[in-house]
């Protein structure tokens, strides 16, 4: 009997180590399909959005474009409403996230991220003739535009002072039209995203000094997609290594804030 437990004793251990070997056959998947579905909003630029002719470009485009490369497997896009984006990629209709996503303690509770690869934070964007709102603690009592879903909706709670009004809108365009049609006071939003408005618009925004938070940026997996997660990080690692990040960066945002050295 006792050698009869040895055997089998020692069969559940192979088992279990024939189990780990395997792995979960996430990233299996995705090469025997030869394509990779990242969901994303294709209206937040400069990490992902549309040019004149409806293509997707951006820093996040590149990227990943160029992880697909290296993987050997074609990138699809998915754009989704980012409300429910974790709901998507929970329900099985693209593979991961990657579109300017922070990194949060409610939403590592539902998803798998990759480390940090970019460093952000929300800030307030004015109308550039606003005399009225000079420093973040002037918002007391306005009308604030965020973004459903997003960072800046618990990080208007971080404001120094509380407005009388938060409105979500679908996407940061919207919000940006009712701050310049004078229906908002300000919008809060990604640091990278609201300069990117401000360059393409001479004139009509500003930033109020200060960030309200800082916020890193992940690519987001499903939990049980580790062997998926595990190489695109690997990828990552190396684009870091060899420069192409840098570049990448340089090409969006005019230097390299893929460094985590400048993070601190």
């Amino acid at each position: 009997m006792k050698k009869i437990w040895v055997v089998l004793s020692s069969l559940l251990v192979l088992a279990c180590a024939v189990s780990a070997f395997a792995g979960d056959g996430s990233f299996k998947r995705v090469k025997s399909q030869g394509a990779l579905t990242i969901g994303l909003d294709d209206a937040f630029p400069p990490m992902g959005y549309r040019n004149d002719k409806g293509q997707l470009i951006g820093f996040d485009i590149d990227a990943a474009e160029e992880v697909g490369k290296r993987l050997g497997i074609k990138i699809n896009w998915q754009p989704t409403a980012w409300d429910g984006v974790i709901h998507a990629l929970n329900s099985k209709k693209f593979d991961c996230i990657w579109n300017g996503m922070t990194i949060t303690e409610e939403r590592k509770k539902e998803v798998a991220f990759t480390k940090p690869y970019k460093m952000d934070g929300q800030v307030a964007v004015v109308r550039f003739a606003d005399k009225k709102h000079k420093k973040l603690a002037d918002l007391k009592g306005a009308k604030v535009g965020v973004q459903k879903g997003s960072s800046a909706v618990e990080a208007v709670k971080k404001l120094p002072a509380a407005p009388a009004e938060v409105r979500e809108y679908e996407d940061n365009p919207k919000a940006l039209l009712d701050l310049e049609s004078d229906r908002l006071d300000t919008v809060i939003i990604d640091d990278a995203t609201g300069r990117d408005f401000i360059a393409k618009r001479p004139g009509k925004f500003r930033i109020l000094p200060g960030n309200i938070t800082k916020e890193p940026f992940g690519v987001a997996f499903r939990k049980e997609d580790v062997e998926l997660r595990e190489a695109v990080q690997k990828t990552l690692d190396k684009m870091v290594k060899d420069g192409t990040m840098a570049k990448i960066s340089k090409k969006w945002f005019g230097e390299d804030i893929t460094n985590p050295k400048k993070w601190k």
